[in-house]
């Protein structure tokens, strides 16, 4: 994915530029449960700033400004991540995407 297409999915939430955990899992070319599986078994990798979760509201939130379809399959409340858990997460995922550098192009 080029750099220019990862602003497409930035939300601004909580006075953070996020990206949810679906797609992280996109750009790092892995499931959304390995992204979550990632926070779940290192939790001090994540400290306060690297990721939250969401709540009802602000779910609800981006159910109504974001094409339903995008949420339609999902049954729990996604995670948002940070620049630095994002970074975080390079490092655990094992991915060929998680560990290359972004091509500006």
């Amino acid at each position: 994915m080029k750099i220019e297409n990862l602003e497409e999915l930035l939300i601004e939430l909580r006075g953070e530029n996020i990206l949810l955990d679906a797609d992280v899992a996109v750009i790092y070319g892995v499931e959304t449960k390995r992204v979550n599986e990632a926070k779940k078994n290192k939790p001090d990798k994540f400290p306060q700033g690297y990721m939250f979760e969401l709540d009802e509201v602000e779910f609800s939130d981006l159910r109504s400004k974001i094409s339903t379809a995008k949420f339609a399959k999902t049954r729990v409340v996604p995670k948002a991540f940070t620049e630095k858990g994002l970074y975080m997460l390079a490092t655990i995922l094992k991915s060929q995407q998680a560990t290359r550098k972004p091509q500006s192009n």
